[in-house]
């Protein structure tokens, strides 16, 4: 990882993510009763309550508004959650305030053109790598993965890493499997 990004990624308090095309991969599936269906990467969501573990806020920031959404937030227990947001930027300067954050300890996730004006502002900004082109070059860093498929998760190892705290996530891991291993000898 470059010195650059790490120094950016080292300062993060808070990931602040859109929904679609980031947290899914930008399809929406409605039944013929008008019910919405989103697809989720259980990994993204791992990856998000990793970072919560380790003391890394997350929020979601979308212009659509969807009761998908609520439910995937609760699950993840995101309390900041903002749907229908056509101002993503007036939302993050009112997240800013109510968590006393500066800009540059904010992470940003965006997909589409709305999300360029909040990844100005923060400290961090990725884009997912099946992004528009205008906002892979707003973005600080454009993931392997596409939304929905991983990109979320890449970006909470990349944060956990940069702050030193990975070593303590693969620690409880590995721990684990050292039981299992002296369990079956």
């Amino acid at each position: 990882m470059k010195k650059s990004l790490k120094d950016k990624l080292r300062k993060i308090k808070m990931l602040i993510l859109d929904v679609d095309g980031v947290m899914t991969d930008g399809r929406i599936i409605m039944d013929d009763k008008g019910r919405e269906l989103k697809n989720f990467d259980v990994r993204d969501g791992h990856g998000i309550k990793l970072l919560q573990r380790y003391g890394i806020n997350a929020a979601i920031l979308t212009g659509r508004k969807s009761k998908v959404v609520e439910y995937r937030a609760k699950d993840l227990e995101i309390n900041e959650v903002h749907q229908k947001a056509f101002n993503k930027e007036e939302v993050l300067e009112k997240i800013l305030q109510k968590h006393k954050l500066q800009s540059e300890d904010v992470a940003y996730m965006g997909d589409d053109i709305v999300d360029i004006p909040v990844m100005r502002r923060v400290g961090f900004s990725a884009a997912v790598a099946d992004s528009m082109e205008i906002v892979k070059k707003s973005a600080n860093y454009v993931t392997k993965n596409r939304g929905g498929k991983g990109a979320v998760r890449e970006i909470c190892e990349m944060i956990l890493q940069a702050q030193d705290k990975w070593p303590k996530v693969a620690e409880r891991y590995e721990f684990g499997h050292k039981i299992k291993k002296i369990k079956n000898s």
